[in-house]
């Protein structure tokens, strides 16, 4: 009889039936010594990069195919990098690198500095070669030299440490992170509780010191992108240090004059400022030499860098928190470079380049060449697209001309409420007016969002097309619906009176209302603008953005999948906690609304004449229509749940605000009115309580007298739901 096997060694014999993987701190040391950046794994894997850094922190494990792919790219590095140690050999990179394939275009003086705040624009003239960096090297290679010195660096004592937020695995070459906070005694604190000695005494010995000696900087967020510039903030006390006055006497400007003594000492020195001169931001640079960027940006605290209403009251942590604070946005989202909006902007650019070095085969060297998928050069919007100030309008109608519908697309997000005369009987009997919120609604407009990449292209009698972005000149005013809800082609919710311009979405919206709900009407444009080179341009710009969000919000005690009751729970204190992940918070939702809001920038300052060009023009993402779309976007997804809600539980708003609504309720908790399945899930189509972006959180209660108060008297109640206009600022 034969014996019965041994169960263990049947195990042991099937292999191990799960992808095994490196250590996390190997998978961080492997990508590094290949030369590739959290971001480059992250896409070839498709997932985000800070779900490559939890991989690399030992916060989470891949999974399935994810799991696999992810060892196989492992062990083939592990494998390059052993047969390289074993037989080393010289590399040699192409006597015209693409770091310095522009180099020869940047004259001495910088020609796109003549574009003041566009950030592409100065870039250039900071020699950034178009955008193009050179091949991937393992970090020693990348290494500016072996004589290099370090920065004298000491870890604060426990007592002093922050909590270390979530983060990348260093780069060889920015060991000491992305930024820090200079305080008046030469301290220089970085994250982690690390503080480096600063012995800098003016501001050109603090741009030698920062490029030379403290490893700062962050590695770039896509292949064909460039690292990010070292950011060195200074409190009131390292401004006095550097001769700064405490604050700054030209408040139209807000810059130094260029007489100031410290003007005088970068100049003098062999430095150079940008167009915007010295204020609250500033870079500091050199024109490109060797295909190497010396460029370093300052952040002034006494004269407001930190604006209190992205950041809250940031600017008055002490330089440890604020360091811990400014560096966890730098790796969740990008270093600051700016205002919110600024780097919102600045996101899309890291993570979708305009260019990339390409071979040139005329001349064996490399040169600038489009990147598939972005947006690669400045593009005219179509004249309805285009803001009154625009040279486009001004060469259409006369001075002083107020467009109408017809000849201006007006795509902006709701402010609707009901008429009084329009409530219910059933709805008088009610107790509260309860507010429901949309969690960064316009980032979740964006999400894989179709938009148009190159110039429009003019129209007659099309046929609309959903897939085409662009706009469309349309009859919607046939399209009736239910006066309790407010119309979803115009911001003031009002129906349409006849023809007007329309985004994609919207008219792809009204055909999905003719489509399911049976009415008596068509989509007849009879002219449009679209632009057939199209694409997801914010998609890699949405996962970031979200996932910065949840992995904030996380830190703040509110995570996914809780149960509605958990969430509303936690909700409720989550601000009241540690004010660093609630300053992250604030400036991760002032980037996603300023970000869409930098799109169309107007132009700005009392010498700006109407009709002629302004800075921001000059910038491949000054983009109206894309600004339109995620807007159009955001307010056809709200009415969808509106509808699907006064379809399935007869529930109607009295108000809306952008991504606010407001119903009237029996109880004052989102719970006691929001529909839920016979099993007790959220109604399909319908709002649902949660932390990611497009799910609702609860944003106030009042009482159902206040409501009709706020009606009778003309205001939106949705503004002030909370007891404040928090709801008019959105997300």
């Amino acid at each position: 009889m034969a014996s019965k096997p041994d169960p263990v060694d049947a195990l042991l014999k099937s292999g191990p039936r799960r992808t095994q993987l490196p250590e996390p701190a190997e998978r961080a040391r492997l990508r590094t010594g290949y030369g590739l950046t959290q971001a480059e794994i992250a896409e070839a894997l498709d997932v985000t990069r800070t779900t490559v850094a939890g991989w690399e922190a030992g916060r989470s494990e891949p999974q399935g195919a994810t799991r696999a792919a992810y060892a196989k790219l492992l062990n083939g590095i592990a494998a390059q990098l052993a047969a390289a140690a074993e037989a080393p050999a010289a590399r040699h990179l192409p006597t015209s690198a693409p770091e310095a394939a522009d180099a020869s275009a940047v004259p001495g003086t910088p020609a796109g500095e003549q574009a003041s705040g566009s950030r592409n624009t100065t870039d250039r003239a900071m020699g950034d070669a178009a955008n193009v960096s050179a091949p991937h090297r393992p970090a020693a290679e990348r290494a500016t030299g072996p004589n290099r010195p370090a920065a004298p660096r000491r870890t604060m004592s426990p007592g002093r440490q922050p909590a270390p937020a979530s983060s990348p695995s260093p780069d060889a070459r920015f060991v000491n992170g992305p930024l820090a906070v200079l305080d008046g005694d030469g301290s220089a604190y970085a994250r982690g509780g690390l503080v480096l000695d600063c012995p800098a005494r003016d501001i050109p010995s603090l741009v030698d010191w920062t490029l030379a000696e403290a490893n700062l900087g962050a590695a770039r967020l896509h292949r064909n992108g460039r690292d990010a510039d070292p950011l060195v903030v200074l409190t009131d006390s390292a401004a006095a240090r550097f001769g700064l006055p405490a604050e700054l006497t030209d408040r139209r400007t807000l810059r130094l004059p260029e007489d100031h003594k410290v003007v005088k000492q970068i100049s003098k020195a062999g430095w150079r400022l940008t167009r915007r001169g010295f204020g609250p931001w500033v870079r500091i640079y050199r024109p490109v030499q060797g295909g190497r960027r010396q460029c370093v940006q300052l952040a002034i605290l006494p004269w407001g860098a930190l604006d209190s209403r992205a950041w809250g009251s940031a600017d008055q942590l002490q330089p440890a928190a604020l360091a811990q604070v400014l560096g966890t946005y730098a790796s969740r989202v990008i270093t600051p470079c700016g205002s919110a909006a600024v780097a919102g902007l600045e996101l899309m650019t890291a993570l979708r380049p305009p260019t990339r070095a390409v071979s040139d085969e005329a001349s064996g060297g490399w040169t600038s060449g489009p990147v598939p998928g972005s947006l690669t050069h400045p593009v005219d919007p179509a004249p309805p697209e285009a803001p009154d100030e625009h040279p486009v309008v001004a060469a259409l109608y006369p001075r002083g001309h107020v467009r109408t519908h017809d000849e201006v697309l007006d795509e902006e997000a709701f402010d609707w409420f009901r008429d009084p005369q329009l409530l219910t009987d059933g709805e008088c009997v009610k107790s509260f007016a309860v507010g429901i919120d949309v969690n960064t609604a316009f980032l979740a407009a964006a999400n894989r969002l179709i938009v148009g990449l190159g110039e429009p292209v003019h129209v007659t009698t099309p046929v609309f097309d959903k897939k085409v972005p662009g706009c469309w000149l349309v009859d919607l005013s046939g399209i009736a619906l239910d006066p309790r809800l407010p119309s979803p082609f115009t911001p003031h919710g009002s129906p349409p009176t006849g023809p007007a311009w329309y985004a994609t979405p919207t008219v792809a919206y009204a055909a999905e209302l003719i489509s399911t709900r049976g009415l008596d009407a068509r989509i007849q444009p009879t002219e449009a603008y679209v632009r057939p080179e199209a694409g997801p341009y914010l998609d890699p710009w949405y996962k970031v953005l979200a996932e910065a969000y949840k992995e904030t919000m996380a830190d703040l005690g509110v995570g996914s999948g809780m149960a509605e009751d958990d969430f509303l729970t936690a909700m409720e204190g989550h601000k009241q906690s540690d004010p660093g992940p609630v300053a992250v918070l604030s400036a991760i939702k002032a980037t996603v609304k300023g970000g869409i809001g930098k799109l169309r920038e107007r132009p700005q300052g009392a010498k700006y004449r109407s009709g002629e060009p302004w800075s921001a023009l000059a910038r491949p993402t000054w983009r109206p229509d894309i600004r339109a779309a995620v807007i159009s976007t955001a307010r056809v997804n709200m009415h969808r749940k509106m509808v699907k809600l006064a379809t399935a539980a007869d529930l109607f708003p009295i108000a809306v605000l952008s991504d606010c609504a407001v119903y009237l309720s029996d109880g004052p908790s989102p719970l006691d009115f929001l529909p839920h399945t016979s099993d007790g899930r959220p109604l399909p189509g319908g709002f649902r309580l949660g932390v990611s972006p497009g799910m609702v959180k609860h944003e106030g209660t009042q009482d159902l007298m206040w409501a009709v108060k706020m009606l009778d008297q003309g205001h939106n109640p949705a503004r002030h739901i909370k007891g404040t206009d928090a709801a008019a600022d959105g997300e």
